[in-house]
């Protein structure tokens, strides 16, 4: 056999050239911007939700204030519209009618309570104007009344003496410039009233109750507290037998 030399060819390839056209994918400028750009859309996004939550909640306090001075209002209506002409054992004054008032302070015995709403038992209730941390406010303390003898814890010489504010004391009102009672009273003889006082401590209940309220910084965006007057019905003297016995 012949051996054949054979010849290798090299062939020389050309050298590669840098393609003009960008590969996929994208570059490190490419990402810091993308970057940039979601962190401040995230960033307005929760500003936006931000400002949207604060002016909910200023909705709902002032919901959540308006409320309380309805609720002011109805309670007083309630409580005092339900008025009963009841007597009270004071120590050796004897019997007296338990409801007496001044400008700061009315003792009472109401059928509605906040206990239980007008399907409870009798209670004898203390409204007072105390000092507050800001102004004076109106609070107001409930016991059970289950007959004379439960209001001689009130009484000291045959005068009403009104408890001393305490835990279980329910503020109604707070932040008052002034809080006062006035008290109407009715005239047998005339379907008039007589007037407006600021004591009482007369044997018949008055014709109604008013309740002058005034806060201490007004705001226009909250309801106002406006006077409260509660009429009662009940003309019953306290001191006299009834004979309704058939």
């Amino acid at each position: 056999m012949r051996s054949r030399s054979r010849k290798t060819r090299l062939v020389q390839r050309p050298a590669c050239r840098l393609s003009s056209r960008p590969r996929n994918g994208f570059t490190l400028v490419e990402l810091l911007i993308a970057i940039t750009l979601v962190a401040a859309l995230s960033a307005g996004m929760l500003m936006a939700m931000r400002s949207g939550l604060l002016t909910l909640q200023k909705v709902d306090d002032r919901l959540q204030a308006n409320r309380r001075v309805l609720s002011v209002e109805q309670i007083l209506q309630h409580q005092i519209s339900n008025a009963m002409p009841v007597l009270g054992q004071c120590g050796s004054g004897g019997t007296i009618p338990i409801f007496r008032g001044t400008a700061q302070t009315l003792l009472m015995v109401s059928s509605y309570s906040l206990s239980e709403g007008a399907r409870g038992m009798p209670r004898v209730l203390v409204f007072q104007v105390v000092p507050g941390d800001q102004g004076v406010r109106l609070i107001v303390n409930e016991s059970l009344y289950y007959g004379p003898a439960s209001t001689a814890p009130f009484c000291l010489n045959a005068r009403p003496l009104p408890p001393p504010p305490g835990p279980q004391s329910f503020v109604l009102a707070d932040r008052l410039a002034y809080c006062r009672f006035v008290y109407e009273a009715a005239d047998p003889e005339s379907p008039r009233p007589k007037g407006w006082t600021s004591n009482w401590g007369q044997q018949l209940l008055p014709y109604a109750v008013r309740v002058d309220m005034t806060p201490l910084v007004p705001d226009p965006a909250h309801l106002p507290l406006l006077p409260v007057t509660a009429r009662i019905p009940v003309t019953r003297d306290p001191l006299v037998i009834y004979n309704d016995s058939w």
